[in-house]
């Protein structure tokens, strides 16, 4: 009952959402609070019959964005993964790194954006290194804080059961850090479109973002719209799978999921 509840509510305040921005469009409510023009605000049903009439270049250019999403996540998956079990690993490292792993997310992605399609020309490979770098900072710095949740009477049993370094990490530290670095990889996954809009707007000849900006250089609004609501899916249903992967491979990371397994 709880569950179908948590499913229905916020579906029920999506329609009602919905419903009230259909009206308010159909009568001019927006246009005339924002002073614009009505065009420039278009109702929910112009969205859908842009998502459905433009529906083969929608794909293709979601086909594009999607693929440079993975790519870009899967770089800073692997780096950001590796980057936490050295400085982990190295107290020393970690004292001179970690300044720098912050202080890589304080530049504006705007700006950085620009910069790299000068270094690596146009094309995916700029647009890859801006999804890699707005992912890295919550995978890396996840999996550090969950490396650090060990407890320090584990580690000492593994000594004393004659575990080493390394298998001391593999059997004790990274499956205690796993739940926190898919926490790390659902926040990456998330934001990595933000990222691909952002190389696209910079320098691409295809892809969601750069289709927005076509779009929104020619006025088509319910395009623009389209386009993006495409956009916040593939966001969602990249959460949703890695939420999904973390409920089935780290249960043990979830509140009561020590619990749950062992009851069962």
């Amino acid at each position: 009952m709880k569950r179908t509840a948590d499913i229905l509510a916020p579906l029920l305040l999506l329609l009602i959402l919905l419903v009230g921005w259909q009206l308010a469009a159909r009568w001019e409510v927006l246009a005339d609070l924002f002073k614009i023009e009505p065009f420039l605000i278009p109702a929910p049903t112009e969205i859908l019959n842009s998502l459905w009439q433009d529906r083969e270049l929608l794909a293709d250019n979601a086909w594009v964005t999607f693929r440079e999403v993975v790519g870009g996540f899967f770089v800073a998956l692997v780096l950001g993964t590796f980057c936490a079990a050295v400085l982990h690993v190295s107290p020393l490292l970690r004292r001179a790194f970690y300044p720098l792993v912050v202080a890589s997310q304080t530049v504006p992605i705007i700006v950085i954006a620009p910069i790299f399609v000068i270094w690596f020309g146009f094309g995916t490979g700029p647009i890859l290194a801006i999804i890699a770098l707005i992912c890295f900072f919550p995978i890396t710095v996840n999996t550090l804080d969950g490396l650090a949740t060990v407890d320090p009477e584990q580690r000492k049993l593994m000594r004393t059961l004659g575990a080493g370094r390394l298998q001391t990490f593999t059997r004790l530290e990274a499956p205690t850090a796993l739940p926190y670095l898919l926490s790390g990889a659902k926040i990456a996954v998330a934001v990595a479109v933000i990222g691909a809009v952002f190389g696209e707007w910079s320098g691409a000849s295809s892809g969601l973002g750069h289709l927005i900006l076509t779009a929104n250089s020619q006025l088509l609004v319910p395009l623009v719209f389209a386009a993006t609501f495409v956009l916040s899916m593939m966001a969602i249903a990249l959460f949703a799978l890695l939420a999904l992967f973390q409920r089935r491979f780290a249960w043990w990371g979830e509140p009561g999921g020590g619990q749950s397994r062992s009851s069962t």
